[in-house]
Parts: C-alpha cells; sequence; structure tokens
C-alpha cells in the first residue's frame, strides 16, 4: 500500500520560512518523478515544483527563487523549502508522484502565510 505523509506546515508570517517534508512508503521511491502541488481555498490543485529521479527539478512561476525541492533517497522523503512566503502560498500543500496518481494523494499540510 503506497502511502505519502506530508508535515511541516504551520502559520507563518509573510517573508518568514518553512520546510515541509513527505515521507513515503510502498513505492519504489528512487525511481518515481516526485512533485509538490497545493490548493488553495476556491481554486484547483496547482503543481508547485518537481524533481525527475535523477534530481532535476522545475518550478512554477509563482514559486521559482523561493522554493526549493530536494529529495533524499536513502529517506524515502522529499522535502520542500519555502522561503520569502507570501500571503498568496496559503494553501493545503500535498506531495505525490509527477505525473501525479489519484491513489496517491494523501491528507496534505497546511500552510497559512498571514500576519
Amino acid at each position: 500500500q503506497v502511502q505519502l505523509v506530508e508535515s511541516g506546515g504551520g502559520l507563518v508570517q509573510p517573508g518568514g520560512s518553512l520546510r515541509l517534508s513527505c515521507a513515503a512508503s510502498g513505492i519504489m521511491f528512487r525511481i518515481y518523478g516526485l512533485g509538490w502541488y497545493r490548493q488553495a481555498p476556491g481554486k484547483q490543485r496547482e503543481l508547485v515544483a518537481s524533481i525527475t529521479s535523477a534530481g532535476s527539478t522545475n518550478y512554477a512561476d509563482s514559486v521559482k527563487g523561493r522554493f526549493t525541492l530536494s529529495r533524499d533517497n536513502d529517506k524515502n522523503t522529499v522535502y520542500l523549502q519555502m522561503n520569502s512566503l507570501k500571503p498568496e502560498d496559503t494553501a493545503t500543500y500535498y506531495c505525490n508522484t509527477y505525473p501525479s496518481r489519484s491513489a496517491y494523494w494523501g491528507q496534505g499540510t497546511q500552510v497559512t502565510v498571514s500576519s
């Protein structure tokens, strides 16, 4: 059974930082591309960043230069370092494979950027 468990969200002031983690089990982690996605209230889920099995990354324009995605294949974990957070980054953040698989969505972790 595949499980992707996100953690690390919280309430942070504008300009602050958070580091999200996603621990995976039940898959051959190292062979998959992975992605962080987010969904804000009333909006569709969107891809924030992705990383290939080889470690190449790609970012949405809205987070480029502020977010950094990395993976640790030994720990079956993918990370999203988020700096210079803005109120518009407020959303529930999810990890999944990239491309995503519907059966792999987890509960996500809430990020709220507010003063």
